[in-house]
């Protein structure tokens, strides 16, 4: 018999009856995955995109395993430009950047990805609920958030690594914390324009409790921008983790790390040694670019979906 009634409450209940959601959500439609697909295909940037994310998500895996030179061990060759040798040169300290550019997505990415998803679990976890609750605890987690989001990030990110110390697990929160706010906001304005729809309708007339709606009807609607913005988060973490290193309150030498290199070199530039800070600036840029891209795609696909 079909689901399709003229009563929402009926239709509802059939639904709830069956184990099946009234609405499988915007990312359970076929017709977004189509699109996405079709964006990636065919559109140059994003393909780029996802090329550039593929191979840096590689190097996090192997880069180390796959480098001509130890990254933290260093040569007898101190500041010698690229060459067959080393093809990005050494540092002052005679490392070998190339070796070093190639293993620090280890650090870099692993910060960001695991940084990330501490930030949208949270995040949507507390933007979703607190909506869906009010009163004043829904409003003390949103003003919470509101205050995190009124300081200069990377002022407060310093700030907190500086107190708590320079260890990775202490970076990777302060990251989660400084994202966490716009994860909030977005799941929020999702939830606010989705609850009053008329399968949120159906299911609180089938006597669905607002948890079970929130959770079963709302959440998988409300995740597609959700998504479409992780990849340009994970990006802007790269960032911050580089941004907190280079000012020397992130992750410390000799490790490999695109800020923490930069830093190292940077006082060289004007001697004409350009090359230990040229080289790890550019793989970050073009990283933190092809995150972009590929959310830009999925935001293309989001659109065309719309």
């Amino acid at each position: 018999m079909s689901l399709i009634t003229e009563d929402p409450g009926e239709q509802a209940s059939a639904g709830l009856a069956s184990g099946a959601t009234i609405d499988p959500g915007v990312l359970g439609h076929p017709g977004l995955w189509a699109h996405v697909v079709d964006v990636f295909k065919r559109e140059l940037i994003p393909k780029i995109g996802l090329g550039i994310v593929v191979v840096v998500i590689f190097l996090m895996f192997f880069g180390p395993l796959i480098t001509p030179h130890s990254p933290i061990a260093a040569t007898q060759y101190v500041n010698v430009p690229p060459s067959w040798a080393h093809w990005f040169g050494t540092d002052a300290s005679g490392l070998d950047i190339f070796s070093r550019v190639i293993a620090a997505p280890r650090i870099d990415l692993s910060i960001a990805l695991i940084a990330t998803a501490l930030a949208v679990v949270v995040g949507s976890a507390i933007g979703l609920f607190a909506t869906f609750a009010g009163g004043p605890i829904g409003e003390l987690a949103i003003r919470t958030t509101d205050t995190i989001q009124a300081f200069p990030a990377l002022i407060l990110a310093i700030i907190v690594v500086v107190l708590t110390g320079h260890s990775i697990d202490n970076i990777i929160l302060v990251i989660a914390i400084l994202n966490m706010p716009l994860y909030v906001r977005l799941m929020r304005s999702q939830v606010l324009s989705l609850r009053e729809r008329a399968f949120v309708e159906a299911a609180r007339a089938s006597g669905a409790s607002e948890f079970a709606i929130a959770w079963r009807q709302v959440l998988p609607n409300a995740l597609a921008p959700i998504v479409a913005q992780v990849s340009v988060t994970i990006g802007w973490a790269v960032l911050a983790t580089a941004g907190l290193s280079f000012l020397g309150a992130g992750v410390l030498p000799p490790t490999a790390e695109w800020g923490s290199m930069i830093s190292s070199g940077s006082s060289e530039v004007i001697l004409g040694t350009w090359w230990p800070s040229v080289f790890p600036g550019l793989a970050m840029a073009i990283t933190v670019s092809g995150f972009a891209a590929v959310g830009d795609g999925i935001q293309t696909a989001l659109r065309r979906e719309g």
